[in-house]
């Protein structure tokens, strides 16, 4: 049973890597820490930093060495973060295990990087008006998956961690988080599915080359778009959405055959992601409740790797053992299932909460749990994990 903690690698060189591994090892139980390799940008309260309170990663970089062999040919390469230019975290934390400690996953950010969107747009995904999104690497265009399958080539070839998490191997929705996001017309759940859907020239040739077209779906598309921004007020067109999947859309044969396509991309790139990670790593897809938004067809891609984590986000532990159990009926019984937790208040209320949800999750077909996050969490929540891995006999 994998019971992990996502964790950043400023936080270990803060904290210390000795504290770090008593603090997940011993006070929360846990047998495996999730390190992230390669991540975006943001703004982390840090809790217990003894350096600072607050903190900025640099946009759209890896956390480990990479070697220059694994890049030739490839078009866009990644940019080395500061912090290993002086302190290799994740070599640390390999040897360390390589000596009897804590398993190793490299956490992996894949698609969603400001950053590389920047400097290659044509590799990023465009909505039905042609507008790119910087922060979303397209997975129908070569450059991008080029550079994914470099990725993880890279590091578990280098390091070979036991397991290997990809986060955004997929399409990414609108609303983001991004820098003073503005929005004044209010849009609904589907408004920004719409304008995340991606119709740029390597998904229209890629979809044509399957025999869908895709200038049909995206000029009706274009239109309720175009309807949603001349409303006085908010409405849904499909009163059903999200709870109705991709049927809700079957009125719309042109849309309905395009979404079907939009699997394809994603699948086949976690498949050939699982083809160039080292044989000893396992692959894991890490993803939400309705991940067919961001084109995850959780049981193709299960066939195509070695498991999924599922985050359990703002779910109680019916709606949790609910998830796991869908989950399972998608992966089938051998592949690996893990629930994702955040320990952050008011979401997880407390200790008792975070058992249940724990135990659900377990219940529910789950056979791991990994933890959000070290270094964003007051101390006495790594007890919480520790009292929930006790109540799932994880020690």
């Amino acid at each position: 049973m994998q019971l992990s903690m996502w964790s950043y690698p400023w936080d270990l060189d803060d904290l210390g890597i000795d504290r770090a591994v008593a603090d997940l090892s011993g006070t929360a139980g846990l047998n495996t820490i999730s390190l992230a390799t390669s991540y975006h940008a943001g703004r982390f309260l840090q809790p217990r930093s003894p350096l600072r309170k607050a903190y900025f990663p640099e946009d759209g970089t890896i956390y480990f060495k990479p070697d220059p062999a694994a890049w030739e040919g490839v078009r866009i390469v990644p940019q080395v973060a500061s912090i290993v230019e002086r302190r290799d975290v994740l070599r640390e934390l390999v040897e360390r295990r390589d000596a009897g400690g804590m398993a190793v996953s490299c956490w992996t950010v894949c698609l969603h990087n400001t950053r590389i969107g920047m400097l290659y747009p044509q590799a990023v995904t465009r909505n039905a008006f042609g507008d790119p999104n910087y922060y979303n690497l397209c997975p129908s265009h070569p450059d991008a998956r080029a550079y994914v399958r470099a990725l993880v080539a890279d590091v578990t070839r280098a390091y070979r961690p036991d397991v290997i998490e990809l986060e955004s191997p997929c399409f990414m929705g609108f609303a983001h988080e991004y820098h003073h996001e503005k929005d004044g017309v209010g849009m609904t759940a589907e408004d920004d599915f719409l304008l995340s859907l991606c119709f740029c020239d390597a998904c229209l040739a890629r979809a044509g080359a399957a025999g869908v077209d895709g200038t049909k779906a995206r000029a009706t598309v274009r239109r309720w778009i175009v309807e949603a921004c001349e409303r006085d007020y908010p409405a849904p067109r499909f009163p059903d959405f999200p709870a109705g999947g991709l049927d809700v859309f079957r009125g719309h044969p042109e849309v309905h055959d395009y979404l079907m396509w939009r699997f394809e991309p994603v699948t086949s790139l976690v498949a050939e992601i699982r083809d160039v990670a080292d044989p000893a790593t396992k692959v894991y897809l890490i993803d939400l409740k309705d991940g067919w938004l961001g084109g995850c067809d959780l049981a193709a891609i299960g066939a195509a790797c070695d498991g999924a984590i599922l985050c359990a986000y703002f779910m109680d532990a019916p709606a949790t053992e609910a998830l796991m159990r869908a989950g399972r009926a998608a992966l089938g019984p051998e592949k690996y299932l893990g629930a994702g937790f955040r320990v952050f208040y008011p979401e997880m209320p407390g200790p008792e909460e975070l058992a249940r949800r724990s135990a659900a999750a377990i219940a529910g077909g789950a056979t791991g749990i990994n933890y959000y996050n070290y270094g964003l969490i007051p101390e006495q929540r790594l007890a919480w994990v520790g009292a929930a891995v006790d109540a799932i006999g994880g020690r």
